[in-house]
Protein backbone atom coordinates (compact mmCIF):
# COMPACT_ATOMS: atom_id res chain seq x y z
CA UNK A 1 0.00 0.00 0.00
CA UNK A 2 0.98 3.50 -0.65
CA UNK A 3 1.04 5.65 2.12
CA UNK A 4 0.31 9.41 0.87
CA UNK A 5 1.76 12.35 3.05
CA UNK A 6 -0.44 15.37 3.27
CA UNK A 7 1.75 17.83 1.08
CA UNK A 8 0.33 21.32 3.31
CA UNK A 9 3.07 20.82 5.96
CA UNK A 10 4.86 18.76 7.67
CA UNK A 11 4.98 17.32 11.44
CA UNK A 12 6.03 19.68 14.00
CA UNK A 13 5.10 19.41 17.67
CA UNK A 14 4.02 22.14 20.11
CA UNK A 15 7.01 22.65 21.62
CA UNK A 16 10.05 24.28 20.58
CA UNK A 17 8.24 26.97 18.57
CA UNK A 18 9.14 30.75 18.38
CA UNK A 19 7.50 32.58 20.86
CA UNK A 20 5.61 35.83 20.60
CA UNK A 21 2.73 37.87 21.89
CA UNK A 22 -0.54 38.87 21.11
CA UNK A 23 -1.70 42.50 20.92
CA UNK A 24 -1.79 43.81 24.36
CA UNK A 25 1.00 41.30 25.48
CA UNK A 26 -1.67 38.69 25.83
CA UNK A 27 -0.85 34.73 25.51
CA UNK A 28 -4.31 33.58 24.44
CA UNK A 29 -6.09 34.92 21.50
CA UNK A 30 -10.08 34.06 21.30
CA UNK A 31 -12.02 34.35 18.28
CA UNK A 32 -15.84 32.90 17.74
CA UNK A 33 -17.02 32.17 14.37
CA UNK A 34 -21.03 32.27 13.90
CA UNK A 35 -21.86 30.21 10.69
CA UNK A 36 -24.76 32.30 8.83
CA UNK A 37 -26.15 29.65 6.64
CA UNK A 38 -28.37 29.29 3.51
CA UNK A 39 -30.31 26.15 2.25
CA UNK A 40 -31.64 24.93 -1.22
CA UNK A 41 -35.26 23.97 -0.72
CA UNK A 42 -36.40 20.44 -1.07
CA UNK A 43 -33.10 19.36 -2.87
CA UNK A 44 -32.31 17.63 0.48
CA UNK A 45 -28.84 18.62 0.63
CA UNK A 46 -27.01 20.07 3.62
CA UNK A 47 -27.06 19.59 7.22
CA UNK A 48 -30.09 17.12 7.91
CA UNK A 49 -32.60 17.40 10.68
CA UNK A 50 -34.46 14.45 9.92
CA UNK A 51 -33.02 11.95 7.64
CA UNK A 52 -34.75 9.87 5.52
CA UNK A 53 -37.84 11.89 4.69
CA UNK A 54 -39.19 12.65 1.18
CA UNK A 55 -37.54 16.15 0.41
CA UNK A 56 -39.46 18.92 0.38
CA UNK A 57 -39.16 18.72 4.07
CA UNK A 58 -40.37 21.52 6.11
CA UNK A 59 -39.06 20.03 9.04
CA UNK A 60 -35.51 20.11 8.19
CA UNK A 61 -35.68 23.03 5.71
CA UNK A 62 -37.72 25.18 8.36
CA UNK A 63 -35.07 24.31 11.46
CA UNK A 64 -32.20 25.56 9.67
CA UNK A 65 -34.42 28.75 8.15
CA UNK A 66 -34.75 29.46 11.79
CA UNK A 67 -31.58 30.46 12.54
CA UNK A 68 -32.02 33.15 10.02
CA UNK A 69 -35.21 34.88 10.90
CA UNK A 70 -34.69 34.40 14.48
CA UNK A 71 -31.36 33.26 16.04
CA UNK A 72 -28.70 34.81 14.30
CA UNK A 73 -30.44 38.04 15.67
CA UNK A 74 -30.81 36.69 19.20
CA UNK A 75 -27.17 35.63 19.00
CA UNK A 76 -26.15 39.23 17.96
CA UNK A 77 -27.74 41.41 20.65
CA UNK A 78 -26.45 38.38 23.05
CA UNK A 79 -22.86 39.37 21.59
CA UNK A 80 -23.66 43.30 21.54
CA UNK A 81 -24.42 42.72 25.32
CA UNK A 82 -21.00 41.27 26.13
CA UNK A 83 -19.22 43.48 23.39
CA UNK A 84 -17.31 40.56 21.45
CA UNK A 85 -16.79 40.89 17.93
CA UNK A 86 -17.19 38.22 15.54
CA UNK A 87 -16.44 36.33 12.55
CA UNK A 88 -19.38 35.51 10.04
CA UNK A 89 -18.59 32.78 8.18
CA UNK A 90 -21.02 33.37 4.97
CA UNK A 91 -22.59 31.77 2.91
CA UNK A 92 -22.94 34.31 -0.06
CA UNK A 93 -26.80 33.19 -1.01
CA UNK A 94 -27.55 34.79 2.45
CA UNK A 95 -26.65 38.20 0.53
CA UNK A 96 -30.42 37.77 -1.61
CA UNK A 97 -32.17 36.22 1.16
CA UNK A 98 -31.48 37.84 4.40
CA UNK A 99 -29.57 40.74 3.25
CA UNK A 100 -30.96 42.91 6.63
CA UNK A 101 -29.93 40.17 9.18
CA UNK A 102 -25.77 41.06 6.95
CA UNK A 103 -26.22 44.28 6.94
CA UNK A 104 -26.29 44.04 11.15
CA UNK A 105 -23.57 42.37 11.34
CA UNK A 106 -21.92 44.98 9.15
CA UNK A 107 -22.95 47.87 11.23
CA UNK A 108 -21.23 45.87 13.91
CA UNK A 109 -18.24 45.77 11.92
CA UNK A 110 -17.74 42.00 12.41
CA UNK A 111 -15.47 39.86 9.73
CA UNK A 112 -17.18 38.11 6.86
CA UNK A 113 -15.39 35.12 6.37
CA UNK A 114 -16.07 33.28 2.72
CA UNK A 115 -17.93 30.11 3.41
CA UNK A 116 -18.71 29.39 -0.29
CA UNK A 117 -22.52 30.40 -1.49
CA UNK A 118 -24.46 27.58 0.49
CA UNK A 119 -23.57 24.88 2.38
CA UNK A 120 -26.30 22.55 -0.09
CA UNK A 121 -22.74 22.19 -1.88
CA UNK A 122 -19.46 21.37 -1.52
CA UNK A 123 -16.62 21.70 -4.16
CA UNK A 124 -14.89 18.68 -3.46
CA UNK A 125 -15.75 16.66 -6.49
CA UNK A 126 -16.12 20.16 -8.58
CA UNK A 127 -13.77 19.93 -11.52
CA UNK A 128 -10.53 22.69 -10.99
CA UNK A 129 -12.58 24.93 -13.21
CA UNK A 130 -15.37 24.91 -11.44
CA UNK A 131 -14.46 25.69 -8.05
CA UNK A 132 -12.39 28.49 -8.74
CA UNK A 133 -15.22 29.66 -10.41
CA UNK A 134 -16.98 29.11 -7.47
CA UNK A 135 -14.89 31.05 -5.46
CA UNK A 136 -14.44 33.67 -7.63
CA UNK A 137 -18.50 34.31 -7.40
CA UNK A 138 -18.00 33.90 -3.35
CA UNK A 139 -15.04 36.48 -3.37
CA UNK A 140 -16.75 39.29 -5.72
CA UNK A 141 -19.95 39.07 -4.00
CA UNK A 142 -18.53 39.89 -0.81
CA UNK A 143 -15.97 42.51 -2.22
CA UNK A 144 -19.27 44.16 -3.97
CA UNK A 145 -21.40 44.35 -0.57
CA UNK A 146 -18.80 44.74 2.24
CA UNK A 147 -16.52 46.87 -0.27
CA UNK A 148 -13.60 44.79 0.18
CA UNK A 149 -12.81 41.33 -0.44
CA UNK A 150 -12.67 38.63 1.99
CA UNK A 151 -9.38 37.38 3.52
CA UNK A 152 -10.31 33.79 5.13
CA UNK A 153 -12.20 31.37 3.72
CA UNK A 154 -13.95 27.76 5.06
CA UNK A 155 -15.57 25.36 2.99
CA UNK A 156 -19.10 24.55 3.55
CA UNK A 157 -19.10 21.13 5.19
CA UNK A 158 -15.79 21.45 6.27
CA UNK A 159 -14.77 19.81 2.96
CA UNK A 160 -12.32 21.23 1.01
CA UNK A 161 -11.50 19.25 -2.49
CA UNK A 162 -7.49 18.53 -2.95
CA UNK A 163 -7.37 22.06 -5.08
CA UNK A 164 -9.23 24.46 -2.27
CA UNK A 165 -5.62 25.76 -0.70
CA UNK A 166 -3.92 26.19 -4.01
CA UNK A 167 -6.85 28.12 -5.87
CA UNK A 168 -7.68 29.99 -2.60
CA UNK A 169 -4.15 31.25 -2.77
CA UNK A 170 -4.21 32.34 -6.33
CA UNK A 171 -7.29 34.22 -5.52
CA UNK A 172 -5.51 36.46 -3.40
CA UNK A 173 -6.67 34.80 -0.19
CA UNK A 174 -4.43 35.26 3.11
CA UNK A 175 -5.41 32.07 5.33
CA UNK A 176 -8.17 28.75 5.99
CA UNK A 177 -10.13 27.50 8.12
CA UNK A 178 -10.61 24.20 7.00
CA UNK A 179 -7.78 22.59 8.99
CA UNK A 180 -8.71 21.54 12.50
CA UNK A 181 -5.17 20.65 13.73
CA UNK A 182 -3.42 22.94 15.83
CA UNK A 183 -3.85 25.64 18.99
CA UNK A 184 -1.55 28.04 16.98
CA UNK A 185 -1.97 29.08 13.17
CA UNK A 186 0.39 26.72 10.75
CA UNK A 187 1.99 28.34 7.43
CA UNK A 188 0.56 25.76 4.29
CA UNK A 189 2.00 24.92 0.80
CA UNK A 190 0.02 25.83 -2.44
CA UNK A 191 1.39 25.59 -6.09
CA UNK A 192 1.49 29.41 -5.74
CA UNK A 193 2.99 30.57 -2.18
CA UNK A 194 2.15 30.19 1.18
CA UNK A 195 -1.40 30.46 3.22
CA UNK A 196 -1.84 30.75 6.57
CA UNK A 197 -4.06 28.14 8.26
CA UNK A 198 -5.45 29.79 11.64
CA UNK A 199 -6.88 27.10 14.05
CA UNK A 200 -10.26 25.83 13.44
CA UNK A 201 -12.41 24.00 16.11
CA UNK A 202 -13.64 20.49 15.17
CA UNK A 203 -15.13 19.46 18.62
CA UNK A 204 -15.77 22.94 20.51
CA UNK A 205 -18.26 23.28 17.84
CA UNK A 206 -22.43 22.84 17.74
CA UNK A 207 -22.43 20.79 14.58
CA UNK A 208 -20.26 17.77 15.78
CA UNK A 209 -21.30 18.45 19.82
CA UNK A 210 -24.98 18.90 19.58
CA UNK A 211 -26.35 17.64 16.39
CA UNK A 212 -23.60 14.57 15.37
CA UNK A 213 -23.09 13.56 18.98
CA UNK A 214 -26.52 14.62 20.66
CA UNK A 215 -25.02 16.58 23.39
CA UNK A 216 -26.86 18.96 25.59
CA UNK A 217 -26.67 22.22 25.21
CA UNK A 218 -25.22 22.07 28.85
CA UNK A 219 -22.61 20.09 27.73
CA UNK A 220 -21.51 22.24 25.17
CA UNK A 221 -21.41 24.87 27.55
CA UNK A 222 -19.37 23.42 30.00
CA UNK A 223 -17.27 22.27 26.73
CA UNK A 224 -16.70 25.52 25.50
CA UNK A 225 -15.57 27.10 29.14
CA UNK A 226 -13.37 23.90 30.22
CA UNK A 227 -11.79 24.36 26.62
CA UNK A 228 -11.17 27.94 27.72
CA UNK A 229 -10.08 27.62 31.34
CA UNK A 230 -7.42 25.07 30.49
CA UNK A 231 -6.31 27.22 27.55
CA UNK A 232 -5.78 30.39 28.90
CA UNK A 233 -3.47 27.86 31.49
CA UNK A 234 -1.56 26.36 29.12
CA UNK A 235 -1.07 29.78 27.55
CA UNK A 236 1.43 31.28 30.20
CA UNK A 237 4.12 28.70 28.60
CA UNK A 238 3.41 29.39 24.66
CA UNK A 239 1.18 32.11 23.07
CA UNK A 240 -2.44 30.01 21.44
CA UNK A 241 -5.28 30.53 19.44
CA UNK A 242 -8.65 29.65 20.80
CA UNK A 243 -11.71 29.09 18.40
CA UNK A 244 -15.48 28.31 19.65
CA UNK A 245 -17.98 27.52 16.26
CA UNK A 246 -21.63 28.05 16.44
CA UNK A 247 -24.42 28.08 13.59
CA UNK A 248 -27.07 30.18 14.18
CA UNK A 249 -30.11 27.57 13.90
CA UNK A 250 -28.37 25.45 16.63
CA UNK A 251 -27.18 27.53 19.78
CA UNK A 252 -29.77 30.19 18.10
CA UNK A 253 -32.44 27.98 19.82
CA UNK A 254 -33.25 29.78 22.83
CA UNK A 255 -32.58 26.90 25.02
CA UNK A 256 -28.91 26.40 24.24
CA UNK A 257 -29.02 30.82 23.86
CA UNK A 258 -29.40 30.75 27.28
CA UNK A 259 -26.65 28.00 28.25
CA UNK A 260 -24.11 29.76 25.78
CA UNK A 261 -24.54 32.75 27.75
CA UNK A 262 -22.40 31.43 30.38
CA UNK A 263 -19.42 30.98 28.51
CA UNK A 264 -19.54 33.97 27.01
CA UNK A 265 -19.88 35.66 30.71
CA UNK A 266 -17.08 33.06 31.88
CA UNK A 267 -14.61 33.77 28.88
CA UNK A 268 -15.47 38.05 29.16
CA UNK A 269 -14.30 38.23 32.70
CA UNK A 270 -11.04 37.39 31.70
CA UNK A 271 -10.53 40.46 29.22
CA UNK A 272 -7.45 41.78 31.38
CA UNK A 273 -5.54 38.29 29.88
CA UNK A 274 -7.15 37.40 26.54
CA UNK A 275 -7.84 38.82 23.30
CA UNK A 276 -11.04 38.78 21.88
CA UNK A 277 -10.47 39.04 18.14
CA UNK A 278 -11.73 37.53 14.86
CA UNK A 279 -10.09 34.84 13.00
CA UNK A 280 -8.61 37.40 10.35
CA UNK A 281 -6.84 39.25 12.96
CA UNK A 282 -5.21 36.39 14.39
CA UNK A 283 -3.78 36.06 10.84
CA UNK A 284 -2.97 39.43 10.42
CA UNK A 285 -0.67 39.33 13.39
CA UNK A 286 0.65 35.98 13.12
CA UNK A 287 2.10 36.84 9.86
CA UNK A 288 4.06 39.67 11.06
CA UNK A 289 5.26 37.76 14.21
CA UNK A 290 6.28 34.72 12.88
CA UNK A 291 6.63 34.99 8.53
CA UNK A 292 6.63 32.26 6.41
CA UNK A 293 9.28 30.97 5.03
CA UNK A 294 10.27 30.40 1.30
CA UNK A 295 8.19 27.68 -0.38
Amino acid sequence: MEFKQNPRFAYQGIRGRPDFVWPGNKRLAVYVALCVEHFSYGSGLGLPYSPGLNHPNSYNWGWREYGNRVGAWRLLELFEEYELPLSILLNTACYDHCPELIAAFRARGDEIVAHGRTNSENANGMSEADEQALIAEVTEAIKKHEGKPPRGWMSPGAHPSALTEDLLAEAGYRYTLDWPMDDQPVWMKTRSGPLLSVPYPHEVNDVPMVVLHHGTSTAFADMAIDQFDEMLAQSEKQPLALGITIHSFIVGQPFRLRAFRRVLKRIAGEAASVWFTTSGHIAEHYVGVVPSTPI
